[in-house]
Parts: structure tokens; sequence; C-alpha cells
């Protein structure tokens, strides 16, 4: 008898060191998730440092890439921390602002590339791109939206495609304009997180690309009887 209870105690506790490693291992899969790429037209190219559109580098006059660095760019409650992978940003606020003193003719660069990757779930996608100018601050009459590329799943990394040349508000006065800084809202409510690991402003090789899809036309009212 004095041998049984060790033995069952012994049993016991391998189940329970078995159910402990497998709960582990299960929390470690779902941690370490296989991270995906969303396919589009431009994508980074990590060996030439550069973005490209089917296979041919873009003409590019900013580049940052938050290697262990901020880069100069600054959030205002946010939790921001550079490393060897990027930018990585806990939310707080929408508020993410790049360098000012940029000085970008933004008649001939018009495209804004953000490459990022969400590591969390968040509550209320954005994605709007504001900017100022020599002649103006930040205004909500004048912002973009990614006509491809946004709101990725949690582990998807994306590159988000801004046409600045086609604002949602503001008309054509980004392509009218100096640029002084960009300001980048990712989401509108606390609790995402997303590892920011490369943003471009580039030239377009096509007049015609990255057009903003135009609004459906109402419908016809129908005369009184």
């Amino acid at each position: 008898m004095r041998n049984v209870i060790p033995a069952v105690a012994l049993i016991l506790l391998a189940s329970t060191t078995l159910s402990a490693c497998d709960k582990s291992d299960k929390q470690a899969a779902a941690s370490h998730a296989a991270k995906v790429e969303r396919a589009g037209p431009i994508a980074w190219n990590a060996s030439a440092a550069a973005f490209e559109m089917n296979g041919a580098p873009l003409r590019t006059v900013k580049l940052w890439t938050f290697r262990d660095s901020t880069d100069g760019f600054a959030a205002v409650t946010s939790k921001i921390a550079p490393s060897a992978d990027g930018l990585s940003i806990t939310i707080a606020d929408p508020t993410l602002r790049s360098p000012k003193g940029l000085g970008i003719d933004g008649a001939k660069y018009q495209l804004v590339l953000v490459r990022l990757t969400r590591t969390a779930p968040g509550q209320a996608w954005n994605g709007a791109l504001y900017y100022s100018t020599t002649d103006h601050a930040e205004s909500g009459q004048y912002f973009g939206k990614p006509v491809i590329g946004g709101n990725p799943a949690v582990n998807e990394t994306t590159t988000m495609v801004y046409n600045m040349g086609q604002l949602v508000l503001g008309g054509d006065d980004w392509r009218t304009s100096t640029i002084n800084q960009i300001r980048l809202d990712i989401e509108d409510k606390t609790g995402g997180a997303f590892v920011l690991h490369q943003v471009a402003i580039v030239q377009s090789p096509d007049a015609t690309a990255f057009r903003r899809p135009e609004a459906a036309p109402k419908p016809a009212v129908a005369p009184a009887p």
C-alpha cells in the first residue's frame, strides 16, 4: 500500500505537468502566429531597402525605416519604442507625427506609403493621413485615406498607399502645396498595437494608378405623382 500512494501521486504530477506544457505550447503558438503580408502592386524590397512597384524602384523623396530609432516621429500619448524591426506603437491616441520641415513638392510627390504590422486587435480603425504646408496647419479640411492596404488583421503586414493627389477632403491642396509635415492617425480608440516598418513619400510612375473610386451616383428621385 505504501508503494501505491507515491505511484498515484507520480501519475497525477505527470498528468498535470503534461497539461501545463500543452497549454504553454498552445499559448506560445498563438503568440508566435505566422505573420502574413498582404499582396499588392507596391512592396518593400528589403535587399534594396526601397519600395518597388511591380518590381521597379519608386523615386523616393523621403524614407523612414525606424531601425532602432524613432526617426524623429513623435506620438502624443501613445507608447512608441524603436527596435530592429520597426517602431512599436501601442495606441492611446491616434496621432503620430513626422518631423517638421519636410519641404516636399506636393505636385511631384503625391504617394505616401506606410508599411506596418498589426500586433494586437483594435476597436476603431481610422487610417487618415493629415498634413501641414507652408501655408496652413493640420486641419480636418485636408486629409487622405489609403486607397489600398488599410485596416490589417492581427499579424498581417500591409503597405498602405495614400494617393494625396486625390484627397478625401481638400481638393488639389496637396498638389499645389509645399508639404511641411505629415500626421498619421492609425486608430481612434485605445488598445490596438502595431509595428511601423517604413514610411515613404514617393513619385507615382503612373498618373492613372491608385485613383480613389468615384462615389456612386445618387438614385434618381421619382417625380411626384
